[in-house]
């Protein structure tokens, strides 16, 4: 978004009615799968790369129908946070801890203001999609507790 570069084009998934025939696990087993991955401390995204890697599966929602959040929370898992949204956060932070210790180093101040930046308008989005409560608010102080536990 701030660096003055072209955006990637690519191919576009095809989505069927059906998984394809390679697929060897059924719908219930990917379920049980992708909450037994969540519980190990993966995030959807890589839980994603995972089922594709290791197992097969080209897409969650040809599998199940469903997306993998929906299954998520479908089993009781409460995702606190968007993914995008925390990723956002923890890079500020660790670029928080950088910039306390040097102080001069003025490019990454600056990335520091863009990347905090990136995640007001962010969070500003999913107030309005009341994915994120009204009140809620980017503090770094408070935020860096929850997110490195």
């Amino acid at each position: 978004m701030h660096a003055r570069r072209r955006g990637s084009s690519g191919s576009k998934r095809i989505y069927r009615d059906s998984p394809p025939e390679w697929v060897e696990m059924n719908a219930e087993e990917v379920k049980k799968k992708i909450v037994e991955l969540y519980s190990e401390g993966y995030e959807p995204s890589m839980i994603g790369m995972i089922l594709r890697d290791r197992y097969g599966i080209p897409s969650v929602r040809q599998v199940t129908g469903k997306k993998l959040q929906q299954i998520l929370r479908e089993e009781g898992v409460e995702l606190t946070l968007p993914e995008d949204l925390k990723a956002l956060i923890k890079r500020a932070i660790n670029l928080r801890k950088h910039t306390a210790i040097h102080k001069k180093d003025y490019h990454n101040i600056r990335g520091l203001q863009l990347i905090e930046a990136k995640i007001w308008r962010l969070s500003n989005y999913y107030k309005e999609e009341g994915i994120l409560p009204k009140d809620w608010k980017y503090d770094p102080k408070k935020l860096r507790i929850t997110l490195f536990r």
